[in-house]
């Protein structure tokens, strides 16, 4: 290999974290759940004891409770689970500065250059295990591969406390029979797309002509290709979280969203992630999207508008028009999410004839004001009193 990153992936990561600090709940189904008095009452995370009775994620609690009566269900406290990713990063930081996080649970090692102090990759992602297991208590799984998506790759085919290693001749054996929506990248609507061009597999995929796939998909149909063949030139950057690369909420729904409904939550997140950046004095030129339906089928879209923006119109209509053009109005949402990002702090305002920008400004900067006085329900829009409000009647 050319080079060797690891990718490290905590197993059940939340409900692992509350069987490490309550050592009598090692062994026993656990069972993490949202905040019922915040009407979402959903599973968010099972321990494998759990997960063998098929209990899911995104599966209601009452549900879950039917299945695994002995189960114990714990409300999710999140300032856990951030203490925990940041000890665990800091025992990768151990082998290597090359760390970056991928997400709260999971992320990349470059030890290229630590072979020569540690040993072969192998024998690094076996003591990067021992020592997780032996300071937090939690098991994971560990990918080795030549480059960060065949690591990714390697880390998901064996679970939990797994360890795999993926080479550039281990594509065409262990990867292209794999079915088209294991790939790394592709989500349902992807799958759906390749399906419906009889691209069955990720060899189907390596195999079909790469300009078809870019005249099908744009530049994202050659991201794929290259995917599929293992191919990906991408670093390991420690610094991927240094700035503000952009800012967003998100919440699970209390039930299928569909139409009219979602478009009012979009209103109540635009109006969260806008006060958001106006307090930090930002403001963005990127919206992003993300939907997910009670399958578990994630959509993630960006539009980037015309000027920089603080302004919670603008990000809604944004948002707005990427659910329109990319999401049915008959298919349930169960969360929602909105960020803004490339983020300024300096961008020239650009005005309008058309629009009173500066009352718009006014406006919210007032709302703002009188939330941080008196609380975030002091004042609201309408549309937050219809049924589709979460906000107002939370």
């Amino acid at each position: 290999m050319d080079r060797a990153i690891l990718l490290a992936d905590m197993n059940s990561f939340f409900a692992s974290v509350h069987q490490s600090l309550d050592p009598t709940l090692r062994g026993k189904p656990v069972i993490v759940t949202g905040d019922p008095e915040k009407r979402r009452g959903i599973v968010i995370a099972a321990s494998y004891e759990a997960k063998a009775f098929n209990i899911k994620t995104g599966m209601l609690v009452n549900e879950a409770r039917a299945i695994c009566p002995q189960a114990i269900f714990i409300t999710s406290q999140y300032h856990h689970y951030v203490h925990y990713s940041s000890r665990f990063l800091a025992i990768m930081r151990n082998f290597t500065p090359l760390v970056e996080p991928f997400s709260i649970d999971e992320a990349f090692l470059d030890v290229t250059g630590c072979i020569g102090l540690f040993g072969p990759p192998v024998e690094i992602a076996l003591k990067l295990k021992e020592q997780i297991r032996d300071e937090l208590h939690i098991n994971c799984s560990v990918g080795v591969g030549p480059n960060k998506l065949m690591a990714k790759m390697a880390a998901g085919m064996q679970k939990p406390d797994g360890l795999t290693v993926l080479t550039p001749e281990d594509v065409p054996t262990r990867l292209w029979p794999l079915p088209v929506k294991e790939l790394f990248g592709v989500g349902r609507r992807y799958e759906q797309h390749l399906l419906r061009m009889g691209i069955w597999t990720i060899g189907g995929l390596a195999q079909c002509p790469v300009k078809k796939l870019r005249k099908r998909f744009g530049v994202v149909g050659e991201v794929l290709w290259r995917c599929a063949n293992g191919i990906d030139y991408s670093p390991v950057d420690p610094h991927s979280l240094d700035v503000y690369k952009s800012m967003g909420h998100q919440i699970t729904l209390p039930r299928d969203y569909v139409g009219e409904e979602v478009k009012v939550v979009l209103l109540e997140l635009s109006d969260v992630v806008g006060r958001r950046v106006r307090a930090d004095g930002y403001r963005g030129k990127i919206v992003n999207l993300v939907l997910r339906d009670p399958e578990l089928n994630f959509l993630s879209r960006m539009k980037t508008l015309s000027v920089h923006t603080d302004l919670t119109m603008d990000i809604y209509r944004g948002a707005i028009e990427l659910l329109n053009r990319h999401w049915s109005s008959t298919w349930p949402v169960r969360l929602v999410g909105i960020s803004l990002s490339n983020l300024v702090t300096d961008a020239a305002e650009q005005l309008t004839l058309f629009e009173d920008r500066e009352r718009l400004k006014v406006m919210e900067k007032t709302c703002d004001s009188i939330r941080s006085q008196f609380g975030e329900r002091a004042i609201f829009r309408a549309a937050s009193l219809t049924d589709g409000g979460v906000w107002y009647n939370r």
